[in-house]
């Protein structure tokens, strides 16, 4: 199997952004593609950045700076994606526009041989897969936010893959520094299965008025060593896209546990997505 040295990443926020700077840190050439001009600036301003807090905290030095960003190109014609042997989409947490980007990546990508994976966190990797002319080398690839800093990749190989699509997929993960396990094809995979019914549960805690915001959080991290609370975790992750995860669970298993409380739809239709745009269950500076 030939090596992957040429990467595409559709999508520049957080998640995109994360695995582009991991790509292009761990030596691959990487093509960024965006929507339009504005996204694509946005998107490599954000890669610069981060970036930069590495070197400031010593994590790089400014000479390994200089490389990954020479390794990194942007666009927004997909077209662009002609040359890549492998592509990860990384979009917003919906169905219909996974499907779309696929479709389309699966016309712009010239080469027979490459791999299109989505880093989607809780939606049916077949459904993708036969969306395209392509179905054993699709693959889901689920990284965890922030990129840089969580160390494991979920692969969830759908009905249709291939082994060979698995296999490099792992080795790809490998090359960028990450450990791989594998999971199933089933609305939550492995991590989400366990970890979403316990965030749920901490909103509806807090719903109830059983219990404050800070003592929810603070409980779980000094009495369960968890880094973070559920709630600060919801912050980050992004209501939208916790609120999106819930919904296709619910929609595959029809489990109360999966379904989204008031409180969480109520948030998200009132714009509170967390730290992404400065207020969740916590007000942050964005």
């Amino acid at each position: 199997m030939d090596l992957v040295t040429r990467l595409g990443v559709i999508g520049c926020g957080l998640m995109g952004s994360g695995i582009a700077e991991v790509a292009a840190r761990n030596g691959l050439d990487v093509r960024v593609a965006e929507s339009t001009h504005d996204a694509v600036e946005a998107g490599r301003r954000r890669v610069t950045a981060s970036l930069d807090r590495g070197v400031r905290h010593g994590k790089l030095s400014e000479e390994q700076r200089d490389q990954a960003l020479a390794r990194l190109s942007f666009t927004h014609d997909l077209g662009d994606m002609a040359d890549r042997q492998f592509v990860i989409e990384a979009v917003a947490e919906n169905r219909d526009i996974k499907t779309d980007v696929i479709r389309a990546l699966d016309k712009a990508v010239q080469d027979p041989a490459a791999i299109l994976a989505t880093n989607t966190s809780s939606i049916p990797i077949v459904d993708l897969a036969v969306a395209t002319e392509r179905p054993g080398q699709v693959i889901g690839m689920h990284f965890f936010n922030p990129v840089p800093v969580q160390q494991l990749v979920e692969l969830i190989p759908a009905l249709t893959t291939s082994q060979e699509t698995v296999q490099r997929a792992r080795d790809l993960a490998r090359h960028m520094g990450k450990q791989a396990i594998q999971a199933p094809d089933r609305s939550g995979f492995v991590v989400n299965a366990l970890l979403v019914p316990y965030l749920l549960s901490a909103v509806r805690m807090l719903e109830s008025g059983a219990a404050r915001p800070d003592d929810i959080d603070r409980g779980m991290e000094l009495g369960c060593a968890h880094p973070m609370g559920p709630l600060r975790l919801l912050d980050l992750i992004g209501l939208d896209t916790a609120q999106a995860v819930a919904e296709s669970m619910y929609e595959e298993f029809k489990e109360p546990l999966y379904a989204p409380p008031a409180l969480l739809r109520r948030m998200v239709a009132a714009g509170h997505l967390g730290r992404k745009n400065g207020r969740g269950f916590y007000a942050y500076d964005v």
